[in-house]
């Protein structure tokens, strides 16, 4: 290898461009023939080219060399290996220019459809920790949500093309946008596209989980093995965040992207619920039902933290409107329950309802959570059948209502009366079907 680095120095940047990714290419192929299990164990290059400030010149050119030589190798192994050794990050200063790198990258395969780089770029996304990800989705982000108008097509084509690629890049921006300002709440037309996704295929947010073996837990830096985790608070925090940015710029500086917005966030908390109800007959197929949890205990505590700081200062302000008082707190409140009670019945939650109660300590009363939490344990055995959840259907029946009733309707009034009229608090809960399955006849808020 040295020999040819010593090569590459005299010649321009495109000629030495071309020479590394032809002798890289051969140097992998030869070792994956003698023994494909060391590249697995050992393999890793460090990539250095003197380019200089030379390298922005003919960049384009650049790009379009490496996405052919991408495309036109036949063997994802080599692929792969060629895609690490160029893009690994070291922990040094040339980590920059391979991020800057990668970015420009990938960008250009979302544009030309190049679907062998995108099934790399999955690959690294599963790997890398989470900063230099949530980096590259900032980049696609920037490029088709925000800098080109009329192309966020283009980068909604990610979901046909590169299903694996589409299910990490949502990861990556549900850990990038957590809703704690206007900055980091996901622009309209990205919020637009992941529903969009979700509801054509709900088992997408899946696909990293159903493809990867799963030989413990996932390292501490690296992004989730599903995005329901960030899913989720989006869609909860979403009432009390937008409230407290009505006036941002979402698409073109419209108050109407507000509403817009708070419908888009109810569609992605139904199709969210319809992933959760998903799970049991694959957690089951899998071995893992009781074992493995999708929506790690650690995130619901920092999701509940979150909230519970959005709700006090919500209190402190004095606000005109009474969604800002009161319906608004409770949609936040009622999400919360919701997500809990089916993430729980399906087994992507394990945890008692005293841990629920303990986490949950700081939040103000919700009718609905609190039927969550005083709720039966629901048994997370690896051996329990699906069986266990008789009321638990694979594919849920769309609401009839857009909002869930505070109170179940008591079998003695008919027609339903206001629930104003009724106590706060019934005795006839111990009896109600809540108490035996799934909890309640599901209808998310919106």
């Amino acid at each position: 290898m040295g020999d040819i680095r010593q090569s590459l120095l005299p010649r321009d940047v495109l000629s030495a461009a071309k020479e590394l990714l032809y002798h890289l290419d051969i140097y992998i192929c030869n070792l994956v023939q003698h023994d494909p299990e060391i590249l697995l164990r050992k393999y890793t290059i460090y990539k250095q080219t003197k380019m200089g400030n030379r390298f922005s010149v003919c960049e384009l050119q650049l790009l379009e060399i490496m996405c052919s030589c991408f495309q036109e190798q036949s063997r994802d192994t080599v692929r792969q290996l060629m895609f690490s050794a160029l893009f690994n990050l070291q922990g040094n200063q040339a980590d920059e220019s391979r991020m800057a790198l990668l970015g420009k990258l990938v960008s250009m395969a979302v544009a030309v459809g190049r679907v062998p780089i995108l099934e790399c770029a999955a690959n690294w996304l599963q790997r890398t920790h989470r900063v230099y990800c949530v980096r590259l989705a900032q980049v696609l982000v920037d490029d088709y949500c925000s800098m080109v108008p009329g192309s966020v097509p283009t980068l909604q084509n990610i979901h046909s093309a590169s299903p694996r690629f589409c299910c990490q890049f949502i990861t990556a921006v549900t850990t990038l946008y957590d809703l704690t300002s206007e900055e980091l709440t996901p622009p309209l037309e990205l919020l637009q596209m992941i529903v969009s996704w979700i509801q054509d295929d709900p088992r997408l947010v899946l696909i990293t989980f159903l493809n990867t073996p799963l030989s413990g837990s996932q390292p501490i830096s690296s992004l989730d093995v599903t995005p329901l985790g960030g899913l989720v608070r989006w869609c909860i925090k979403a009432p009390l965040a937008y409230r407290k940015d009505k006036k941002q710029a979402l698409t073109n500086g419209s108050s109407e992207s507000e509403p817009e917005a708070g419908l888009l966030f109810s569609a992605l908390h139904l199709s969210v619920l319809q992933v959760f109800m998903l799970l049991p007959n694959i957690l089951n197929e899998k071995g893992l039902y009781g074992r493995l949890a999708l929506l790690q205990m650690e995130s619901v505590a920092a999701l509940t933290s979150d909230l519970s700081r959005l709700l006090d200062q919500a209190d402190k302000h004095t606000h005109t409107s009474p969604a800002d008082t009161h319906v608004l707190p409770q949609l936040a409140l009622d999400r919360l329950a919701q997500a809990l009670q089916v993430a729980l019945a399906s087994g992507a939650l394990l945890c008692s309802r005293e841990d629920l109660r303990a986490i949950c300590s700081r939040l103000p009363h919700n009718n609905l959570l609190q039927l969550v939490l005083s709720g039966p344990v629901i048994p997370h055995a690896a051996h329990s059948p699906i069986a266990s959840h008789p009321t638990l259907p694979t594919h849920p029946a769309l609401p009839t209502h857009p909002t869930l009733p505070t109170h179940p309707t008591l079998p003695t009034h008919t027609p339903h009366t206001p629930l104003a009229s009724h106590p706060s608090s019934h005795p006839q809960y111990s009896t109600q079907p809540f108490m035996t399955g799934m909890p309640f006849p599901f209808r998310p808020t919106h």
